[in-house]
């Protein structure tokens, strides 16, 4: 008998599942898309005009340097606060339990592929009414149990003919249970298949969100440090626009200035001591962000950063690599590729709903009324059901479904497409930004040094009674928006170089520690 059982609760699902290996899986196979690329990016030829005299700036990064990008900065203080943020950022941390929720999402339901088995245990214990009359000597009563899924057994309380205890019984049952649904036509195969799209998917936008975090980290480091050097500037400013209203105010003592000259000069002072709460406030605030992004209170970096440094500055020139590597590089690209191919997936979930659906169902254990009786032979009991369901009317709600899926699908194709050519379109940007904003910042370079020589010309003609006052401060109000313009160019051009390397998809390759 037990060999019996064994065939039929073995064997049985053992042959379905062979016939499920060669079940098809309905839905479209997924394949990658093609995207046609141009052979190199346009804007990679260009080059600053001017190349600078700094052998290290003129390096071109090795791919090893891209991945760790922020360290071409060559700057302590940025990368001490790159790798704080790697361990402490809570949008990172965010990430990370995202990925393990979609691994325990794809786990559910990769467990839907196999049989569901349970245990169970049964005792019960009844009582006739006396009221109901007796069988008889030889008659008896039954008491039913129930497994997990409604299996059903029957025990005999040996008759109920004479005194009250043949009025009562009791029922014990041991034994397991198990339902399986047969995916025979693939859709449960294909929902795993979304699931691990899905779970990839889920490791590509933390990478999104590690590129971010490191140019938010950078970027701001950058913004400070050329707040800073504004500031500098505006107190250098000051001291050289005190100096010349000194002079004006002795030779206004002396007779040799008009009232004028000196009230002129007063305001200049004044209106370039009224910039700095303004640039003050701004380091403050770039600070607090700075602070948040490394999961701390807004002030926890002031100490620590308020420390002047000059502003970070990289290589020339980055080499972008060929198109087709960005596809391969960029998190972004890869995430929508991989929402395309859960989204192919999920056609063969819905379409699975057009066939019917087998399923097996059995239980197997051990009843008795005497429990030292539970584990003899002839206390076995099995039974096992087949089934099978198929919808024959829903209103078209299948095929409607279907149509939705489709349409999603068309959307995360179109999504792809314009990730691919957002990041070309990105990179190219960077390119030429990060070659022209250097082109700029050596033309204003020129310039102040221009204006420098103009306020020591005017400053000496003025002196020497050759020259008016007036000329003395256009030469350095020129002077003063020079050096601010040119402290701009230069945090523009490091920051241009950020975007690029968050353009190429540099840096997701880092694990915090």
């Amino acid at each position: 008998m037990i060999r019996n059982i064994f065939h039929r609760c073995i064997l049985l699902p053992a042959l379905l599942a062979g016939l499920l290996a060669l079940g098809c899986e309905v839905g479209p196979n997924y394949h990658k898309p093609n995207t046609a690329l141009s052979p190199s990016f346009s804007e990679a030829a260009t080059r600053p005009a001017t190349q600078p005299a700094n052998p290290r700036l003129a390096a071109i990064p090795t791919p090893q340097q891209l991945q760790r990008w922020w360290e071409t900065f060559d700057d302590p203080e940025l990368n001490h606060l790159v790798e704080r943020s790697l361990n402490q950022n809570l949008d990172l941390q965010a990430a990370v339990q995202r990925i393990r929720q979609a691994r325990a999402q794809l786990g559910i339901a990769g467990a839907i592929l196999y049989p569901t088995v349970n245990s169970f245990g049964n005792y019960s214990h009844s009582r006739r009414s006396e009221h109901l009359g007796s069988s008889g000597g030889g008659g008896g009563s039954s008491s039913s149990g129930s497994g997990t899924t409604g299996t059903t057994g029957s025990g005999s309380s040996g008759g109920f003919g004479g005194g009250g205890a043949g009025l009562e019984s009791d029922f014990y049952q041991v034994g397991f249970d198990s339902s399986w649904e047969i995916d025979v036509f693939g859709g449960e195969r294909r929902g795993v298949e979304a699931a691990q799209a899905n779970f990839d998917a889920s490791i590509e936008a933390r990478h999104t969100v590690l590129i971010t975090l490191l140019g938010d980290v950078a970027a701001d480091y950058i913004q400070l440090r050329g707040l800073q050097r504004q500031v500098a500037i505006t107190q250098e400013n000051i001291t050289l626009q005190q100096q010349s209203l000194d002079l004006i105010q002795t030779k206004n003592r002396a007779g040799l200035a008009a009232e004028l000259d000196v009230t002129r000069q007063q305001a200049q002072v004044l209106t370039t001591e009224a910039g700095l709460p303004e640039l003050e406030a701004q380091i403050h605030q770039t600070i607090h962000k700075l602070s948040v992004l490394l999961a701390l209170e807004p002030s926890a970096l002031q100490d620590e950063l308020e420390k002047v440094a000059p502003i970070p500055l990289g290589p020339v020139h980055v080499p972008p690599g060929l198109p087709s590597e960005l596809l391969r590089r960029r998190p972004d690209i890869r995430q929508a590729e991989r929402l395309l191919a859960a989204s192919s997936a999920n056609i063969g979930v819905a379409t699975a709903d057009l066939f019917p659906k087998f399923s097996i169902t059995g239980a197997l254990g051990l009843e008795s009324s005497q429990f030292h009786q539970l584990f003899n032979e002839h206390s076995k009991y099995f039974s096992i059901a087949p089934g099978v369901s198929w919808t024959i009317f829903d209103a078209n709600h299948i095929n409607d479904n279907i149509e939705v899926q489709n349409a999603l699908e068309r959307q995360a194709y179109y999504a792809y497409q314009t990730a691919v050519l957002t990041g070309f379109q990105e990179v190219e940007d960077s390119l030429i930004a990060y070659a022209k904003e250097q082109d700029r910042r050596e033309a204003l370079e020129a310039a102040v040094r221009a204006d420098q020589r103009s306020v020591e010309m005017t400053q000496d003609l003025y002196r020497n009674g050759l020259d008016t006052f007036l000329d003395v401060l256009t030469a350095q109000n020129s002077l003063l928006a020079g050096e601010q313009e040119l402290t701009l160019s230069q945090q523009q051009v490091s920051a241009d170089l950020v975007a690029l390397y968050k353009a190429l998809g540099g840096g997701w390759e880092v694990t915090p520690h």
